[in-house]
């Protein structure tokens, strides 16, 4: 298969984001106000999103216990959401090296690095107003994103990239709405929502533009590599230690987080769009699916439909 130079069309993506970035970017340290209280009552997420809602053991905790259990599942969340970012920066190092360094491709690459360093300080600012640790995604999982940093290359970065940073996204989206939240969760969430849809649509498009040109080895090989991730990313959202710290058994809750209806829906919820962007693209199928099935991310009995880039 002849490869397609679209090199036209990727730089004029790219001066589109960075003209994009120059008018909606935010300083975090800056926008947020940290020194306010966190509000008593408030949940940190709606509390139908929390992974033991509606389970014999939510209905066993107290109303502060689910408050702070909804404190300790955002802060892991961002704590992972720090894995992904440190993970994407190095990745689009290594993307850029080999290339024109003056491009607007490059640039917003640079560009993208900077949000990812601020995103990364506004998380780790957020857990130590939430006093949470820093819980991270696991030393499997730790070991694994070494891993991935070290070996992905062409399209796979950018496939990769897009899990997380959807999960993430629809997630925030619907904390940023609930005006019910925490203000200083619904402010993160809008920073990162704002700032994260130009990332998505730099990933989005190089995943576009590079699919056609792989052979069917790689393609293969792409789909496994993204279904690891989600299988990996997914599973590790939430670590146990959450639950121990409202005061619960971390591998009893977490079994019965992990067979919960309600936390399926909100996984499924939240990977819905990217799962219809890699049916497009030819990115479901083959071995991959079993792992897909475990992350939560779809349907036990999922079956991917009809892709535009099949092989």
């Amino acid at each position: 298969m002849p490869v397609k130079d679209d090199t036209k069309d990727r730089e004029r993506t790219a001066e589109r984001l960075l003209t994009a970035s120059t008018k909606n970017w935010f300083d975090p340290l800056t926008e947020i106000d940290w020194e306010a209280p966190l509000l008593p009552d408030a949940f940190f997420i709606d509390e139908e999103r929390c992974t033991l809602y509606g389970t014999p053991m939510w209905d066993r905790l107290g109303p502060q216990q689910r408050i702070d259990l909804s404190r300790h599942e955002v802060a892991c969340t961002a704590s992972v959401g720090i894995w992904v970012e440190v993970i994407l920066m190095q990745l689009l190092v290594r993307h850029v090296y080999d290339q024109d360094m003056t491009s607007r491709h490059v640039q917003y690459a640079f560009t993208e690095i900077a949000d990812e360093c601020r995103h990364s300080t506004m998380f780790g600012s957020m857990i130590t107003k939430f006093e949470c640790p820093n819980y991270g995604p696991g030393r499997h999982a730790h070991a694994l994103g070494r891993f991935l940093k070290t070996v992905a290359s062409g399209v796979q970065p950018f496939a990769a990239a897009l899990i997380a940073e959807e999960i993430l996204d629809a997630m925030q989206r619907e904390m940023m709405r609930n005006e019910t939240l925490q203000p200083l969760v619904r402010d993160v969430a809008r920073i990162h929502v704002i700032e994260e849809a130009r990332h998505v649509r730099y990933a989005r498009e190089e995943v576009a533009r590079r699919m056609p040109n792989l052979n069917r080895a790689q393609r293969a090989m792409c789909r496994l590599l993204i279904a690891r991730v989600a299988h990996v990313t997914a599973r590790n959202l939430i670590h146990p230690g959450v639950y121990a710290a409202v005061g619960l058994d971390p591998r009893a809750a977490a079994r019965e987080a992990w067979t919960n209806p309600h936390r399926s829906r909100a996984l499924q919820d939240w990977g819905r769009r990217l799962v219809g962007f890699y049916e497009e693209n030819g990115l479901m199928g083959g071995p991959g699916l079993a792992l897909w099935r475990r992350s939560g991310l779809v349907a036990p009995d999922y079956r991917p439909g009809k892709s535009t880039n099949g092989g």
